[in-house]
Protein backbone atom coordinates (compact mmCIF):
# COMPACT_ATOMS: atom_id res chain seq x y z
CA UNK A 1 0.00 0.00 0.00
CA UNK A 2 1.37 3.42 -1.02
CA UNK A 3 -0.07 6.53 0.61
CA UNK A 4 0.74 10.06 -0.56
CA UNK A 5 0.33 13.29 1.38
CA UNK A 6 0.62 16.45 -0.73
CA UNK A 7 1.06 19.20 1.83
CA UNK A 8 1.56 22.94 1.59
CA UNK A 9 5.33 22.50 1.44
CA UNK A 10 6.19 18.81 1.05
CA UNK A 11 5.22 15.82 -1.08
CA UNK A 12 5.46 12.77 1.25
CA UNK A 13 4.79 9.14 0.40
CA UNK A 14 5.15 5.84 2.20
CA UNK A 15 4.97 2.21 1.11
CA UNK A 16 3.47 0.49 4.16
CA UNK A 17 3.29 -3.20 5.02
CA UNK A 18 -0.34 -3.98 5.77
CA UNK A 19 0.81 -6.90 7.93
CA UNK A 20 3.15 -5.04 10.30
CA UNK A 21 1.97 -1.45 9.68
CA UNK A 22 5.64 -0.51 9.35
CA UNK A 23 7.14 1.42 6.41
CA UNK A 24 8.89 -0.55 3.70
CA UNK A 25 10.11 2.57 1.90
CA UNK A 26 9.54 6.30 2.09
CA UNK A 27 9.79 9.28 -0.22
CA UNK A 28 9.85 13.01 0.49
CA UNK A 29 10.37 16.06 -1.70
CA UNK A 30 10.04 19.79 -1.06
CA UNK A 31 7.55 21.07 -3.66
CA UNK A 32 6.33 24.30 -1.99
CA UNK A 33 2.72 23.82 -3.06
CA UNK A 34 1.65 26.97 -1.21
CA UNK A 35 4.39 29.18 -2.63
CA UNK A 36 2.93 32.70 -3.17
CA UNK A 37 -0.63 31.53 -2.42
CA UNK A 38 -1.00 34.31 0.15
CA UNK A 39 -0.40 36.80 -2.68
CA UNK A 40 -2.25 35.20 -5.60
CA UNK A 41 -4.81 32.85 -4.02
CA UNK A 42 -3.74 30.19 -6.53
CA UNK A 43 -1.31 27.30 -6.96
CA UNK A 44 1.38 28.41 -9.40
CA UNK A 45 2.37 26.60 -12.60
CA UNK A 46 5.86 26.18 -11.16
CA UNK A 47 4.45 24.43 -8.10
CA UNK A 48 2.36 22.11 -10.30
CA UNK A 49 5.48 21.19 -12.28
CA UNK A 50 7.36 20.43 -9.05
CA UNK A 51 4.48 18.25 -7.80
CA UNK A 52 4.25 16.30 -11.05
CA UNK A 53 8.03 15.74 -11.11
CA UNK A 54 7.91 14.50 -7.50
CA UNK A 55 4.99 12.17 -8.28
CA UNK A 56 6.86 10.59 -11.19
CA UNK A 57 10.04 10.20 -9.16
CA UNK A 58 8.07 8.68 -6.28
CA UNK A 59 6.53 6.08 -8.60
CA UNK A 60 9.99 5.04 -9.78
CA UNK A 61 11.40 4.76 -6.25
CA UNK A 62 8.46 3.12 -4.49
CA UNK A 63 7.26 0.80 -7.27
CA UNK A 64 4.05 2.43 -8.44
CA UNK A 65 2.47 -0.94 -9.31
CA UNK A 66 1.00 -1.02 -5.79
CA UNK A 67 -2.30 0.62 -4.94
CA UNK A 68 -1.86 4.36 -4.37
CA UNK A 69 -4.11 6.38 -2.07
CA UNK A 70 -3.41 10.11 -2.29
CA UNK A 71 -4.72 13.04 -0.27
CA UNK A 72 -4.01 16.76 -0.19
CA UNK A 73 -4.61 19.44 2.37
CA UNK A 74 -4.66 23.15 3.22
CA UNK A 75 -2.94 24.70 0.19
CA UNK A 76 -5.29 22.97 -2.25
CA UNK A 77 -8.26 23.60 0.04
CA UNK A 78 -7.53 27.33 -0.17
CA UNK A 79 -6.56 27.60 -3.83
CA UNK A 80 -8.97 29.24 -6.25
CA UNK A 81 -7.70 27.00 -9.06
CA UNK A 82 -7.76 23.74 -7.08
CA UNK A 83 -9.93 21.83 -9.55
CA UNK A 84 -7.82 22.50 -12.62
CA UNK A 85 -4.60 21.89 -10.67
CA UNK A 86 -5.73 18.44 -9.50
CA UNK A 87 -6.92 17.55 -13.00
CA UNK A 88 -3.53 18.49 -14.45
CA UNK A 89 -1.64 16.51 -11.79
CA UNK A 90 -3.83 13.46 -12.46
CA UNK A 91 -3.41 13.79 -16.23
CA UNK A 92 0.36 14.17 -16.09
CA UNK A 93 1.22 11.79 -13.25
CA UNK A 94 -1.68 9.34 -13.03
CA UNK A 95 -2.24 10.13 -9.36
CA UNK A 96 -5.72 11.27 -8.35
CA UNK A 97 -5.61 13.33 -5.16
CA UNK A 98 -8.57 13.65 -2.81
CA UNK A 99 -8.91 16.95 -0.97
CA UNK A 100 -9.58 16.27 2.70
CA UNK A 101 -10.86 18.62 5.37
CA UNK A 102 -8.79 19.83 8.29
CA UNK A 103 -10.78 17.52 10.56
CA UNK A 104 -10.13 14.48 8.38
CA UNK A 105 -6.45 15.42 8.23
CA UNK A 106 -6.31 15.54 12.01
CA UNK A 107 -8.08 12.17 12.35
CA UNK A 108 -5.72 10.37 9.96
CA UNK A 109 -2.75 11.87 11.78
CA UNK A 110 -4.28 10.88 15.11
CA UNK A 111 -4.58 7.27 13.91
CA UNK A 112 -0.91 7.19 12.93
CA UNK A 113 0.31 8.89 16.09
CA UNK A 114 -1.79 6.71 18.39
CA UNK A 115 -0.50 3.59 16.61
CA UNK A 116 3.12 4.71 17.01
CA UNK A 117 2.70 5.71 20.67
CA UNK A 118 1.37 2.21 21.42
CA UNK A 119 4.35 0.62 19.66
CA UNK A 120 6.71 2.80 21.68
CA UNK A 121 4.79 1.92 24.87
CA UNK A 122 4.14 5.57 25.58
CA UNK A 123 0.95 7.19 26.85
CA UNK A 124 -1.64 6.68 24.10
CA UNK A 125 -4.97 7.27 25.84
CA UNK A 126 -4.70 10.82 27.21
CA UNK A 127 -2.69 13.29 25.14
CA UNK A 128 -2.85 16.48 23.11
CA UNK A 129 -1.41 16.43 19.60
CA UNK A 130 -0.23 19.33 17.46
CA UNK A 131 0.35 18.83 13.74
CA UNK A 132 2.28 21.90 12.54
CA UNK A 133 1.96 21.93 8.75
CA UNK A 134 2.86 24.27 5.94
CA UNK A 135 -0.57 25.87 5.61
CA UNK A 136 -2.39 24.88 8.79
CA UNK A 137 -1.97 23.57 12.31
CA UNK A 138 -4.29 20.94 13.76
CA UNK A 139 -4.74 20.54 17.51
CA UNK A 140 -6.35 17.34 18.77
CA UNK A 141 -7.25 16.44 22.34
CA UNK A 142 -7.68 12.69 22.88
CA UNK A 143 -8.94 11.22 26.15
CA UNK A 144 -9.83 7.51 26.21
CA UNK A 145 -11.89 7.68 23.04
CA UNK A 146 -13.18 11.22 23.49
CA UNK A 147 -11.76 13.71 21.00
CA UNK A 148 -11.82 17.41 20.34
CA UNK A 149 -10.40 18.56 17.00
CA UNK A 150 -9.79 21.91 15.41
CA UNK A 151 -7.79 23.02 12.37
CA UNK A 152 -6.32 26.53 12.19
CA UNK A 153 -5.01 28.32 9.05
CA UNK A 154 -1.63 29.02 10.63
CA UNK A 155 1.28 27.20 8.99
CA UNK A 156 5.00 27.64 8.50
CA UNK A 157 4.81 28.49 4.77
CA UNK A 158 1.95 30.98 4.96
CA UNK A 159 3.27 32.68 8.10
CA UNK A 160 6.85 32.87 6.80
CA UNK A 161 5.77 34.32 3.46
CA UNK A 162 3.34 36.79 4.97
CA UNK A 163 5.64 38.26 7.64
CA UNK A 164 9.10 37.52 6.19
CA UNK A 165 11.14 38.43 9.28
CA UNK A 166 11.31 36.42 12.51
CA UNK A 167 10.79 39.51 14.67
CA UNK A 168 7.56 40.30 12.79
CA UNK A 169 6.40 36.67 13.04
CA UNK A 170 7.01 36.62 16.78
CA UNK A 171 5.10 39.86 17.19
CA UNK A 172 2.15 38.57 15.14
CA UNK A 173 1.82 35.09 16.73
CA UNK A 174 -0.22 36.01 19.83
CA UNK A 175 -2.91 37.44 17.57
CA UNK A 176 -2.61 34.76 14.87
CA UNK A 177 -2.87 32.00 17.47
CA UNK A 178 -5.66 33.60 19.49
CA UNK A 179 -8.23 31.09 18.24
CA UNK A 180 -5.90 28.27 19.26
CA UNK A 181 -5.77 29.73 22.76
CA UNK A 182 -9.58 29.77 22.91
CA UNK A 183 -9.76 26.18 21.66
CA UNK A 184 -7.25 25.02 24.30
CA UNK A 185 -9.11 26.86 27.08
CA UNK A 186 -12.40 25.33 25.93
CA UNK A 187 -10.83 21.85 26.02
CA UNK A 188 -9.84 22.44 29.64
CA UNK A 189 -13.34 23.57 30.52
CA UNK A 190 -14.71 20.38 28.96
CA UNK A 191 -12.52 18.17 31.11
CA UNK A 192 -9.64 17.28 28.80
CA UNK A 193 -6.50 16.83 30.90
CA UNK A 194 -3.76 15.46 28.63
CA UNK A 195 -0.83 13.68 30.25
CA UNK A 196 1.59 14.36 27.39
CA UNK A 197 2.04 16.80 24.51
CA UNK A 198 2.74 15.08 21.18
CA UNK A 199 4.15 17.05 18.24
CA UNK A 200 4.31 15.86 14.65
CA UNK A 201 5.13 17.19 11.14
CA UNK A 202 8.24 18.83 9.70
CA UNK A 203 9.21 21.37 12.32
CA UNK A 204 9.18 19.09 15.40
CA UNK A 205 10.84 16.20 13.54
CA UNK A 206 13.53 18.50 12.10
CA UNK A 207 14.35 20.00 15.50
CA UNK A 208 14.49 16.50 17.00
CA UNK A 209 16.82 15.35 14.22
CA UNK A 210 19.07 18.37 14.78
CA UNK A 211 19.21 17.60 18.51
CA UNK A 212 20.19 14.00 17.69
CA UNK A 213 23.00 15.14 15.38
CA UNK A 214 21.35 14.33 12.06
CA UNK A 215 21.25 16.31 8.84
CA UNK A 216 18.56 16.23 6.14
CA UNK A 217 20.37 13.50 4.17
CA UNK A 218 20.89 11.31 7.24
CA UNK A 219 17.39 11.71 8.71
CA UNK A 220 16.19 8.54 10.46
CA UNK A 221 12.51 8.43 11.43
CA UNK A 222 13.11 5.44 13.70
CA UNK A 223 15.47 7.47 15.88
CA UNK A 224 13.26 10.56 15.84
CA UNK A 225 10.13 8.71 16.99
CA UNK A 226 9.74 9.17 20.72
CA UNK A 227 12.38 11.91 21.05
CA UNK A 228 11.69 14.36 23.87
CA UNK A 229 12.05 18.08 23.16
CA UNK A 230 11.82 20.90 25.68
CA UNK A 231 11.67 24.62 25.03
CA UNK A 232 15.39 25.00 25.66
CA UNK A 233 16.01 22.54 22.82
CA UNK A 234 13.92 24.73 20.51
CA UNK A 235 15.78 27.88 21.48
CA UNK A 236 19.18 26.20 21.13
CA UNK A 237 18.45 24.78 17.69
CA UNK A 238 16.96 28.07 16.47
CA UNK A 239 20.11 29.91 17.53
CA UNK A 240 22.21 27.27 15.82
CA UNK A 241 20.18 27.54 12.60
CA UNK A 242 20.43 31.33 12.50
CA UNK A 243 24.19 31.22 13.05
CA UNK A 244 24.80 29.18 9.88
CA UNK A 245 25.28 30.26 6.29
CA UNK A 246 22.74 29.39 3.59
CA UNK A 247 24.51 26.24 2.37
CA UNK A 248 25.00 24.89 5.88
CA UNK A 249 21.33 25.50 6.73
CA UNK A 250 20.24 23.73 3.54
CA UNK A 251 22.43 20.74 4.39
CA UNK A 252 20.97 20.65 7.88
CA UNK A 253 17.22 21.04 7.13
CA UNK A 254 16.86 20.59 3.36
CA UNK A 255 16.75 22.83 0.31
CA UNK A 256 13.56 24.91 0.29
CA UNK A 257 13.05 24.60 4.05
CA UNK A 258 15.80 26.81 5.39
CA UNK A 259 13.54 29.89 5.52
CA UNK A 260 10.59 27.97 6.98
CA UNK A 261 11.85 25.89 9.90
CA UNK A 262 12.78 28.97 11.91
CA UNK A 263 9.21 30.26 11.54
CA UNK A 264 7.95 26.82 12.51
CA UNK A 265 10.04 26.83 15.68
CA UNK A 266 8.40 30.09 16.77
CA UNK A 267 4.93 28.57 16.24
CA UNK A 268 6.01 25.39 18.06
CA UNK A 269 7.40 27.38 20.99
CA UNK A 270 4.17 29.36 21.29
CA UNK A 271 2.21 26.10 21.44
CA UNK A 272 4.19 25.00 24.49
CA UNK A 273 3.08 28.17 26.22
CA UNK A 274 -0.56 27.84 25.20
CA UNK A 275 -0.74 24.18 26.20
CA UNK A 276 1.17 24.61 29.45
CA UNK A 277 3.81 21.96 28.69
CA UNK A 278 7.58 22.23 28.98
CA UNK A 279 8.25 19.00 27.06
CA UNK A 280 6.90 17.33 23.93
CA UNK A 281 7.15 13.81 22.50
CA UNK A 282 8.02 13.96 18.80
CA UNK A 283 6.41 11.45 16.44
CA UNK A 284 7.41 11.22 12.78
CA UNK A 285 4.32 9.24 11.72
CA UNK A 286 1.64 11.54 10.37
CA UNK A 287 -0.99 11.97 7.70
CA UNK A 288 0.53 9.67 5.08
CA UNK A 289 0.92 6.82 7.59
CA UNK A 290 -2.63 7.34 8.87
CA UNK A 291 -4.02 7.20 5.33
CA UNK A 292 -2.07 4.00 4.66
CA UNK A 293 -3.17 2.34 7.90
CA UNK A 294 -6.82 3.22 7.24
CA UNK A 295 -6.58 1.83 3.69
CA UNK A 296 -4.86 -1.36 4.88
CA UNK A 297 -7.51 -1.94 7.55
CA UNK A 298 -10.39 -0.70 5.36
CA UNK A 299 -11.32 1.82 8.05
CA UNK A 300 -13.67 4.77 7.67
CA UNK A 301 -11.73 7.40 9.58
CA UNK A 302 -14.88 9.34 10.48
CA UNK A 303 -16.50 6.25 11.99
CA UNK A 304 -13.31 5.35 13.85
CA UNK A 305 -12.93 8.81 15.38
CA UNK A 306 -16.40 10.33 15.60
CA UNK A 307 -15.95 13.58 17.51
CA UNK A 308 -17.13 13.32 21.11
CA UNK A 309 -16.70 15.67 24.04
CA UNK A 310 -16.26 14.95 27.69
CA UNK A 311 -19.03 16.34 29.92
CA UNK A 312 -18.54 19.97 30.85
Amino acid sequence: MIAVDLGSNTFRAVALSCETLEPLAQYEKIVRTADRITETGKISKEAVNRIVAAAKEMRERLDGTEEIVAVTTEAIRRAGNAGEVLEEIDRRSGICFRVISGEEEAKYTLLAVKTRLKKLRLESERFVMADIGGGSTEIVFFDRGNILIESFPVGIVTVAQRYRELARIEEALPSLMGEMRSHIEMAGHRGFQPKIFVATAGTPTTVAAMKLGMEYATYDAGRVNGTLLNRDDLHAQLERLLSLGDEERQRLVGVGREDLIAAGILIFDHLYRLLGFEEAVVIDDGLREGVAIAACRNLDINDLFSEKHLPA
